[in-house]
């Protein structure tokens, strides 16, 4: 019985671990120091089912993946100024993890590491000069040393989109730490957080004689890369914007204005949940197509049938999936290039339905919907039919077109007809004087 029972727990050990892997996240820190300043963030993940693993980034046994298998799908990187990571973790190792579907955040800071700026080179983030600051003489809180690093920043400077930073509020937000550049031709990349018109990047206690890397909107304060694969990297020139100080800290602006708390903990909240995809998934929860008036899909579609295509779309909220409702979702039928492209009819329940005409061009097609949408992740869903002629005993006796054609011939029978009466029933006059 004793066997029996070690056999039983080692073939139900790897489900476990299956089940709860999607949640397994590592946290690499400068301190344990950032455990404590930033225990509401962490605690919030807890909350939500994440199992947070705890280590500083030097640490000489980090490892993410063994014999192929990943221990972690999540990576939180709060320590800004780390020059090498410790153990088998390195450059490439992350980035491969990126390549393999796992989601990074990662935080720099005014003394960006050599580790982190790399990392970010390979992501498109290009962090600005080292030891620079964010500085805004017009936009600072008033307990600003003096320096004005410690910016306030609007939440309309926010990305447009409730997936990723929430719903919208009034709050102003609290920054400090440096900036990154990115490609604004760069489609995967997406500008989180920018800067203020009056700001600008550099070093606080240098004068200025030459001219920034970056001013104003251009600089990005957080930044993010949704790649391909739907894996999700997120770059904060600031660790204070997700520490407990700045989620509690009260707001005063030098112009005058203020607010009891900043908006902070809902904004960083918000980022990090759709950076571990726990915000703005979606997925394909079922296909269908048949001809109209069918229920099934047929082996094959002739040429000017009428079409049905249908498709249930969810997405992933509050630890469950729920219809996910829209009125911009497309369809194409394509064989080489689109034949057909048209707007989904959103029938509710997530459910979404598309009548047309098969096209009269037999060969091999497919349904494709390709749905891309900011804060959501990418969604590509084909199915492929194929299209046959009509068969010989569906074509139509007579064809309207063709009219002009059967005149002709029968005209020429008409003729040949006449032509052969008149030939045999006439006779020549001098034939019949003899």
């Amino acid at each position: 019985m004793l066997l029996k029972y070690y056999l039983c727990s080692l073939l139900t050990l790897p489900l476990v671990l299956l089940a709860s892997a999607s949640k397994e996240t590592l946290v690499l820190l400068n301190n344990l120091v950032i455990k404590e300043t930033h225990s509401v963030l962490f605690n919030t993940l807890k909350a939500r089912g994440y199992h947070l693993t705890f280590k500083s980034a030097d640490d000489p046994t980090l490892v993410l993946s063994k014999y192929g298998k990943y221990f972690y799908q999540n990576l939180i990187i709060f320590a800004p100024t780390v020059q090498e990571f410790g153990g088998a973790l390195n450059i490439e190792t992350i980035t491969q993890f990126i390549d393999d579907g796992g989601n990074v955040l990662f935080t720099g800071g005014v003394s960006t590491g050599s580790a982190l700026r790399e990392l970010a080179a390979e992501c498109g983030f290009e962090v600005t000069e080292e030891n620079s600051s964010l500085i805004d003489h017009l936009n600072y809180d008033i307990s600003d040393e003096g320096k004005h690093t410690l910016v306030v920043t609007r939440s309309s400077n926010l990305i447009k989109s409730e997936e990723i930073v929430g719903k919208s509020n009034e709050k102003s937000l609290l920054y400090e730490g440096t900036t990154v550049i990115a490609d604004p031709k760069n489609p995967l990349v997406l500008p989180i957080l920018h800067a203020e018109s009056t700001a600008y990047s550099y070093k606080t206690d240098v004068p200025i004689k030459d001219y920034s890397l970056g001013t104003g909107k251009d600089l990005l304060l957080i930044a993010a890369l949704q790649a391909r694969n739907n894996a999700r990297v997120v770059f904060s020139g600031s660790l204070y914007f997700f520490s407990d100080a700045a989620f509690s800290s009260p707001v005063k602006k030098v112009d005058g204005s203020s607010y009891n708390v900043s908006g902070n903990q809902e904004v960083a909240s918000n980022i990090v949940l759709w950076t571990l995809k726990d915000r703005g998934m979606i997925r394909v929860k079922s296909v269908n197509h048949h001809k109209l008036g069918d229920s099934s899909p047929p082996p094959s579609y002739t040429i000017m049938d009428m079409a049905v295509y249908l498709v249930e779309l969810e997405r992933w909220e509050d630890g469950k999936w729920v219809p996910h409702n829209a009125d911009d979702v497309q369809v194409e039928f394509v064989r080489i290039d689109p034949f057909w492209r048209g707007n989904l009819k959103n029938v509710g329940d997530g459910k979404y339905e598309f009548t047309f005409k098969i096209p009269d061009t037999y060969g091999v097609y497919q349904f494709k919907v390709d749905y891309n949408r900011i804060g959501f992740t990418t969604l590509r869903s084909s199915t492929m039919v194929s299209v046959i002629p009509l068969e010989h005993t569906q074509y139509e006796r007579f064809i309207l077109s063709a009219y002009p054609y059967y005149a002709s011939a029968f005209s020429m029978m008409f003729g040949v007809f006449i032509f052969s009466f008149v030939f045999l029933h006439y006779r020549d006059d001098k034939v019949k004087g003899e």
